[in-house]
């Protein structure tokens, strides 16, 4: 198949999305029945099915073998399919996340032991190490997702991992300054990107519905591996000194070996699509003829774009740019960019916090436990709530108010940094706000329209996201301690700000919206026919397209 008939396919895959995405602006005529068909399937109509088979045959869809519009299923076989996934494929997703925590964060614990004195670094050194992984991770966002959409992330991921995890593995032989700022380097360029890179993955096996949920746990895992890095870091510092090492490269040794063990494992655990579970080391796959056809069949009516691309299509340089310039998603961004900010430094000066109140080391480390704990359930029970009312914009705010209060009272009451159990209950109370991330990566997700924007969008939304740690990490300042006024001054207006922009953008939806909706009212049968037929405008650009906030 030529490049521009592979393009051609994709272009008018979008021809065709206000009878998919919109049933309700569909002839007024039409029974309310026959809406609710078209809903649940748009392939019901002929001519749409018929569309769509033509566009993924050109698309060379990896999946278009099994695409059957007339294929039904009952509530009890989907239940039983999604219990399959959530089993093979977001389980696998949080193990996979798990190791780049551990990569990504483990140096927390080793600088708790000797590793500044041993390698000769300040601690400005170390905040430099750190300032250069960030720049490194957001620098490799975008070029990790063009090579993932190429190669395809089930081969793109495994790589990235096994080459991280070796040079994670050598940080056990660090010698000074340079070697160390190297390291960190390269850390950040190789998992930059690997979380995007993942979304994407499982979004080839879950509906837009079911997405977010599923992030939620796999956010949930980094709670996770900051508990169980903590206690294994406990367990590695025994062998100081044992064979002439110490015990940060003991940590850096072991915990890099496990990530490689994952790395590799991954090769094997993760399928490009539904139809490729089955291989000569899983001759039986995951499914069965009827649930491979039940799996792909129920995402692409969710979502027929999805069908629009194969797996290892390149993203073009003209594309990538049109992605970047979708100003529809900037606002979002900038949520990525700032509503996270408010936690940060409280995140990293926590426990410097409570050792200031007089809590020794081994109290301070137990004390971090129950927000995180708590967060873990705040996180999942904030997603669903999202989902359950099929509202982003609003219930992604509660994050931020939770923290407006609590950074109010960091900022004006007396007691804080005073009264130690006073200010360790504000501080967890804070630290245990409900993380609307999942619900922010999902809704970029939705309204990014296409596969090949999806891809960028993620990418572009992380980058913000890394671009606020950055900012956050510098917040507090050493000259405006120990009760960081000015610091915390910053904070309470980015949370009033960041409830204020969440506003914003779910009435820039909503305007967006109707605007679209009575041009595309005001149409005639044969206009909208035409406008179907010949446009050139692409996924969320279209007039019946519509936005969720």
């Amino acid at each position: 198949m030529k490049s521009d008939e592979l393009l051609s396919g994709e272009d008018d895959a979008h021809k065709q999305s206000a009878i998919l995405k919109l049933p309700n602006v569909s002839d007024d005529s039409a029974s309310s029945k026959e809406d609710s068909q078209l809903s649940r399937n748009p392939f019901s109509d002929p001519k749409v099915a018929e569309f769509y088979r033509k566009v993924y045959e050109n698309a060379k869809y990896e999946c278009r073998h099994v695409f059957d519009p007339d294929l039904e299923w009952t509530a009890a076989e989907e239940r039983k399919i999604v219990r399959k996934l959530d089993w093979h494929v977001c389980t696998w997703a949080c193990i996979m996340f798990f190791a780049l925590q551990v990569d990504r964060n483990n140096l927390v614990q080793a600088v708790s032991g000797t590793l500044l004195d041993d390698l000769g670094l300040t601690t400005n050194d170390y905040n430099y190490g750190n300032t250069v992984f960030r720049v490194s991770f957001l620098l490799a966002e975008i070029p990790s997702q063009l090579v993932s959409k190429r190669l395809g992330p089930d081969r793109w991921i495994p790589a990235q991992m096994v080459i991280w995890s070796i040079v994670a593995t050598a940080q056990a032989g660090l010698r000074g300054k340079a070697s160390f700022l190297a390291c960190r380097s390269l850390l950040g360029l190789l998992e930059g990107g690997f979380i995007p890179d993942l979304v994407l993955w499982l979004s080839y096996f879950y509906t837009s519905g079911e997405l977010p949920l599923r992030l939620s746990f796999f956010w949930t895992s980094l709670d996770i591996t900051g508990i169980v890095i903590s206690l294994l870091a406990f367990a590695l510092f025994h062998l100081d000194g044992v064979g002439g090492l110490a015990g940060w490269r003991w940590l850096f040794l072991i915990e890099g070996l496990i990530t490689l063990t994952v790395g590799f494992a991954s090769w094997f655990l993760m399928p490009a699509s539904a139809v490729s579970t089955k291989t000569w080391y899983r001759p039986k796959g995951w499914f069965t003829d009827r649930e491979v056809g039940i799996v792909v069949n129920r995402v692409l009516r969710d979502d027929p774009s999805k069908g629009d691309m194969h797996n290892r299509m390149a993203i073009t340089p003209k594309r990538l740019w049109k992605a970047l310039m979708d100003y529809d998603l900037w606002l979002i961004y900038l949520i990525g960019l700032i509503v996270y900010v408010p936690m940060g430094p409280v995140t990293v000066y926590i426990t410097l916090i409570l050792r200031n109140l007089g809590f020794s080391t081994f109290t301070t480390n137990l004390l971090t436990i129950p927000s995180t704990a708590i967060s873990i359930f705040t996180l999942i029970g904030l997603t669903w709530i999202s989902e359950r009312v099929h509202e982003r914009s609003l219930v992604a705010a509660i994050q931020n108010i939770w923290v407006l209060p609590c950074v109010a009272a960091l900022r004006w009451w007396p007691g804080a940094e005073v009264n130690a159990w006073g200010t360790y209950a504000l501080v967890t109370v804070l630290l245990s706000y409900p993380y609307c991330h999942a619900i922010v990566v999902a809704w970029v997700s939705r309204n990014s329209g296409s596969v090949r924007t999806r891809s960028v969008s993620a990418a572009c939304y992380n980058m913000m996201v890394q671009v606020g740690n950055l900012i956050s990490a510098n917040v507090y300042q050493a000259d405006d301690k120990p009760l960081y006024h000015r610091g915390n001054d910053v904070l309470f207006g980015l949370s009033i700000a960041s409830i204020v922009l969440f506003v914003v953008t779910k009435v820039y939806y909503i305007l967006k919206n109707r605007s679209r909706a009575r041009k595309w009212d005001a149409m005639t049968e044969e206009q909208k026919e035409d406008y179907l037929n010949n446009t050139k405008d692409e996924g969320n650009k279209r007039l019946d397209f519509r936005f969720v906030h």
